[in-house]
């Protein structure tokens, strides 16, 4: 079973605060005839600050579709190396060690893939296999660590990196004023994440299952309507009220692993906002401090996107309360309306990794090769 260890976030330099926000909303939007509910729901949705790849002047001007994705394009290529490196250290892994890159992103698109150039630049394999994720919004976090689990399951001892790279404030359209833009505004930030699974070894959660859940005829909930100008958010007024179809999903799944989900040891969802976690805490039956990692992603960097996971997990790390075979559960919530699950307990590698070990695409089915760390003495 593939272990996910300790995740790696970055958050840019520029902040702006909910005061902030606030008074932002009332100048551009001071005849606006429901600006005393957009207020009172960006209040509501616990946010305190946000993070932004430009300051705030830049990111409320719109220069253009063009303009935007090659902003992206840059602080993507500026700012994932970096968290990348962390993510492998703390997995005790070097970019070789690694047989498929998950890339996952929803606010910026670029074809070849960002994961094309991490290959050339960083000292991947070129026989890494590489699977963009694009079209799954804030599920997309949950996603990819199930496909990078299901890429473990198929070949033993290969190892599988996860990046998520998220620059919301780019999507930023000053001529959307619907209650679900104005909220939006508020609610989304900027933020890069990256984790890595080992085959074997590691500390972390040990993935047992995981499993993804459709809610019927819900399409057009969260959504993007791609024009001239680039993404268009939309936002249904419904979705803060999608946890009572998705907590029986997740419910099932604890269940055919022999588990109760009301009764586990630790939880990271995505937090989408306050209602999604408040929901959640009463159809599962546990107490809200469950999902406090959760609530700190969200009150500190506010909708991070498919970034969340990665954070509230690596907040769980932070925090040092694991035990080992702890259970637990991650869920990424998204478009579709989609819920992506993973289920495992926690392990904990006290054994010095002298060896490593990666499973190469062109030996599929063949044993894991071993590769002897030359920085280590014992070797």
């Amino acid at each position: 079973m593939a272990t996910l260890c300790r995740p790696a976030v970055s958050v840019p330099e520029h902040i702006i605060t909910v005061a902030q926000t606030l008074d932002l909303a009332r100048t551009l939007h001071a005849d606006h005839p429901q600006l005393a509910l957009a207020l009172r729901l960006i209040e509501n949705t616990g946010v305190r600050k946000r993070h932004l790849v430009q300051p705030i002047e830049e990111t409320l001007r719109h220069p253009g579709l063009r303009a935007r994705n090659l902003r992206y394009e840059s602080e993507a290529k500026a700012r994932v190396p970096e968290v990348v490196r962390r993510a492998l250290d703390h997995a005790e892994l070097r970019p070789a060690d690694i047989g498929l890159i998950v890339y996952v992103s929803c606010t910026g698109f670029m074809m070849p893939s960002l994961t094309a150039w991490m290959i050339n630049t960083m000292g991947f394999r070129s026989d890494t296999r590489q699977m963009p994720i694009a079209q799954l919004g804030c599920a997309a976090g949950g996603a990819a660590i199930n496909r990078a689990h299901d890429f473990c399951t198929a070949y033993p001892g290969a190892n599988a990196l996860v990046v998520s790279c998220e620059f919301c404030s780019l999507c930023y359209q000053p001529t959307d004023i619907g209650i679900g833009s104005l909220l939006s505004n508020g609610l989304f930030g900027d933020a890069v994440a990256a984790v890595a699974l080992r085959g074997t070894g590691g500390t972390g959660m040990s993935l047992e299952r995981n499993g993804s859940h459709l809610v019927p005829d819900t399409e057009d909930w969260i959504a993007y309507s791609v024009r001239e100008t680039g993404f268009h958010f939309l936002l249904d007024k419904r979705v803060p009220g999608t946890m009572e179809p998705l907590a029986p999903a997740l419910k099932e799944l604890a269940a055919q692993h022999g588990w109760d989900a009301g009764q586990l040891d630790f939880y990271v969802v995505h937090a989408g906002g306050p209602r999604i976690l408040d929901d959640l805490c009463r159809f599962l039956d546990v107490p809200p401090e469950a999902f406090r990692f959760s609530r700190a992603t969200l009150t500190e960097y506010g909708n991070i996107a498919s970034a969340v996971v990665l954070d509230a997990f690596g907040r769980f790390f932070d925090e040092g309360s694991a035990v080992d075979s702890a259970r637990g559960l991650i869920a990424g919530f998204g478009p579709g309306i989609t819920a992506e699950i993973s289920l495992g307990s926690w392990v904990t590698d006290t054994a010095p990794a002298p060896v490593r070990t990666f499973l190469s695409p062109v030996t599929a089915g063949l044993p894991a090769v071993a590769v002897l760390d030359e920085e280590c003495p014992a070797v």
